[in-house]
């Protein structure tokens, strides 16, 4: 159901033509609405696909039509039965469904012979013996049109030179499968382009059945078609391909006429969203994995606490235009804060902990205090902590000499408040042979607890969180900065490797939370009082072993138009 956190899909120029085409006497008139997202599997999906599976899948859900899940697969040389499977899994994540419209583009390579069959029998394809180096020479420039050789070669020689290219018989680069178009076209797409090419690799769906692979622009258009598409939405880059795919269509005998539409992708600051730029992250060991946290990928951002619902509602906010824009990482932030601020439960760990020692509360003492789990949501109740002589606090919170404006722990400082326990006051610390402090020492008020102070007294001190040191839980906790320096890795004549943030992860191995997190399992998320949001890594956490990562800190710099 749809809220403010995760709206409706907002009207936009897709759905004005959209309007248009199924209204009366309209292209799609009468029609149900059927679009299809089609990645190739050559790699894991990022947050600009998240974009595409929004306007694809959201689109289908808005005019009550059906979405297609299709895998591009015409290029076996980087695909993988690894990457068709965790795609699913990011799309199912996301809360879209394809039901049972699930192809491969592969699945049509019969089809797609035959229609080009059906082009050189029409004069309109021909098999054409360039080496890559002189198709570029013959390539021409906006003053000289093109040339082939073989343009006017006869149908009955390339239908037998083209099987023997289905055959085997020739080696990788010998033959291509040209359309013959127009050599003089002002949209060099349309210069005879390639529709076939030879390459001897080993499909992983098709093993050696074949050895010629259809290009894109050719089995782009024909598999809408043969899966009844209505709209083909796609992203802008292909705007100038869009004679080529409506001429596919004209040529073809196939059984539906899609319409192309094209909308700008999605460009994010501080990162990159080219597979082949991924691939070497993962490949060099700069990142750990494809799913690693710092990672634009889908799976990366699920394992840094990432909601679905924060990314879906990112990607409406965002909107859906013609114009190429680069939005700020800190919206996808602000994004995903907005939603673990109304969701996460509140809880309290200590990063980088120092003993305090209460003096004067009584040697093998305990109790139990009550916390708030969510202040945005009652009914979640609260919790008992258990409290003790004995506490961990962050090292921050205490300082021997203080500078100005400091109203945490130093000795003979103001009161601090416990959350949600006694009211304290410094009375020094305990050092090494270094002259490091290595525990506190404070005394508490013991009609203070849960309260302010009966007398009336005002407290000038902070709040500190805290963890009893007879119960916590020992974890370790990642905290993950952007993983490039700067905002536009792709810029400049350095490689984007040369942007990479040495800083980009810290991980703390000494740190305490309450005991009541023991046995959390991803993808729980928390807000760690005054910290961040964190959740359970969902690779490396384990009984006995709690790993957590920061998704995203308290602060927000991003400020939202209204």
């Amino acid at each position: 159901m749809p809220d403010e956190l995760n709206p409706v899909m907002t009207q936009n120029f897709i759905h004005d033509f959209i309007d248009e085409d199924i209204a009366q006497g309209g292209q799609f008139q009468g029609m149900t609405v059927h679009t299809r997202f089609p990645p190739e599997p050559n790699g894991y999906l990022h947050i600009g696909h998240a974009k595409a599976i929004f306007v694809d899948f959201g689109t289908a859900e808005k005019y009550g039509g059906v979405c297609n899940l299709r895998m591009d697969d015409t290029n076996p040389t980087k695909e993988d039965v690894e990457y068709v499977q965790a795609i699913q899994e990011d799309i199912r994540w996301l809360g879209y469904d394809w039901g049972d419209r699930f192809y491969f583009a592969s699945d049509y390579f019969e089809q797609m012979y035959a229609y080009a069959v059906e082009l050189i029998q029409k004069g309109l394809a021909y098999v054409c013996e360039l080496t890559p180096e002189q198709f570029r020479d013959y390539r021409g420039d906006v003053n000289t049109p093109a040339r082939s050789p073989w343009r006017d070669r006869p149908a009955e020689e390339s239908l037998a030179l083209f099987e023997r290219m289905r055959a085997g018989e020739f080696p990788n680069g010998t033959y291509t499968l040209r359309a013959k178009i127009d050599l003089a076209s002002g949209n060099f797409n349309m210069r005879d382009p390639v529709l076939y090419r030879i390459n001897h690799m080993h499909h992983h769906r098709q093993g050696d059945k074949w050895c010629i692979y259809p290009m894109y622009d050719f089995a782009h258009p024909l598999e809408d078609a043969l899966e009844g598409i209505t709209h083909s939405l796609c992203s802008l880059e292909f705007e100038d391909h869009r004679p080529l795919y409506d001429w596919v269509i004209q040529n073809c005998s196939v059984p539906a006429k899609p319409r192309q539409i094209e909308f700008a992708r999605l460009g994010i600051n501080y990162t990159v969203m080219s597979k082949r730029k991924l691939r070497a992250l993962v490949e060099e060991g700069r990142v750990s994995g494809w799913d690693d946290p710092r990672m634009p990928t889908l799976c990366g951002l699920r394992r840094r606490g990432y909601t679905p619902r924060s990314i879906r509602n990112f990607s409406e906010r965002n909107g859906v235009s013609k114009a190429a824009s680069t939005v700020e990482y800190g919206f996808l932030e602000y994004c995903l804060r907005e939603d673990l601020n109304e969701t996460a439960r509140r809880v309290m760990a200590v990063l980088r902990p120092i003993k305090l020692t209460i003096t004067n509360y009584p040697e093998g003492q305990s109790e139990t205090v009550t916390v708030e789990n969510n202040p945005n949501r009652p009914e979640d109740g609260v919790r008992a902590v258990t409290f003790s002589r004995n506490l961990y606090i962050e090292a921050e919170d205490f300082l021997e000499t203080p500078v100005p404006k400091y109203k945490r722990l130093y000795p003979d400082g103001p009161e601090c408040r416990l959350k949600g326990a006694y009211l304290i006051r410094c009375t020094g610390c305990v050092k090494d042979a270094s002259g490091a402090v290595t525990e506190i020492l404070c005394e508490y008020d013991p009609d203070s607890r849960g309260g302010d102070p009966a007398d009336g007294r005002k407290v000038k001190g902070a709040t500190i969180h805290w963890v009893d040191a007879a119960t916590a839980v020992d974890a370790e906790v990642r905290l993950y900065d952007n993983l490039f320096l700067d905002a536009d890795p792709d810029a400049g004549a350095n490689s984007f490797l040369d942007c990479l943030n040495p800083d980009s992860l810290e991980v703390l191995t000494g740190s305490k939370v309450e005991a009541g997190l023991t046995d959390v399992r991803a993808p729980a998320s928390f807000q760690f009082l005054r910290q961040g949001y964190f959740c359970v890594d969902n690779r490396d956490s384990a009984p006995g072993h709690l790993v957590f990562n920061r998704s995203v800190g308290l602060k927000d710099s991003f400020k939202v138009t209204k």
